[in-house]
């Protein structure tokens, strides 16, 4: 199975990604880096995510929709964690939610599936906790990190998530820990041993020149055609070459 990222030019990707067989449209707060300019995914807020959640089921309005749950839209009392998800079900259409959560926070996700709302869960490297992390670290490495995050992805499966996003996650353990769940993992730089893949609509278009996550792989180079097209565009306007006849009226 094939998922994709999708932000800005919402519902045209989402349109595109549908037409070429993705099979799901996860809306994540990585817009705040990939759309917004923000460091990183913790200033996005819920008014952010449901707008680009909008545009992505206006361009795909028969897919599968999920939105992913901003920074602190759960974590501060199980009434916020439901409005809030709600608010993705009934504002942008969203067919599920994804939140950031580990063993503490799956009794929350419990509530959110026992109230009617689909829940995706997100484990292993969790970008909104990158400031108290120290950086964009790989989680799993050691004997006891490993055991936590399986643990993480069981109470998740007992709270009742659909499926479960392995971020970073060294390849050995997403595939025990895909082995040892019964809901399908998603993964993104964890191994080919995940049930699904997801990757940033930008990365694998190649939008963006510079580094490339390790996790990706770039389909295209599109920064380098609209450069060479923006370029075009100026020098025939600066030498009256454009617009021609054909382009007026």
């Amino acid at each position: 199975n094939a998922f994709q990222f999708c932000h800005t030019l919402g519902e045209f990707l989402a349109q595109l990604a549908a037409e070429c067989g993705v099979d799901m449209r996860l809306v994540g707060d990585s817009l705040g880096m990939c759309v917004m300019g923000y460091p990183n995914t913790v200033p996005v807020t819920m008014e952010d995510c449901i707008h680009h959640c909008k545009m992505v089921r206006r361009g795909a309005p028969e897919t599968f929709v999920v939105g992913d749950m901003p920074f602190l839209s759960i974590q501060t009392s199980d009434r916020d964690a439901l409005i809030n998800a709600g608010r993705f079900m009934q504002e942008a259409f969203c067919d599920a939610v994804k939140i950031e959560a580990d063993a503490a926070l799956a009794p929350v996700a419990e509530k959110m599936v026992h109230a009617g709302i689909p829940v995706m869960g997100h484990i292993g490297l969790q970008p909104q906790h990158v400031v108290t992390a120290g950086g964009y670290k790989v989680p799993g490495r050691t004997p006891e990190d490993a055991q936590r995050i399986l643990n993480d992805a069981k109470a998740l499966e007992q709270a009742g998530v659909f499926a479960i996003v392995l971020e970073c996650v060294p390849a050995a353990l997403a595939e025990e820990i895909t082995k040892s769940v019964s809901v399908p993992t998603i993964g993104i730089g964890a191994g080919a041993g995940c049930d699904g893949q997801v990757q940033v609509v930008y990365d694998i278009l190649g939008l963006f020149p510079g580094v490339l996550p390790r996790h990706a792989k770039k389909y295209a180079d599109l920064s380098c055609q609209i450069t060479e097209a923006m370029s075009a565009y100026a020098r025939e306007v600066r030498e009256g070459s454009f617009p021609e006849k054909e382009h007026s009226f």
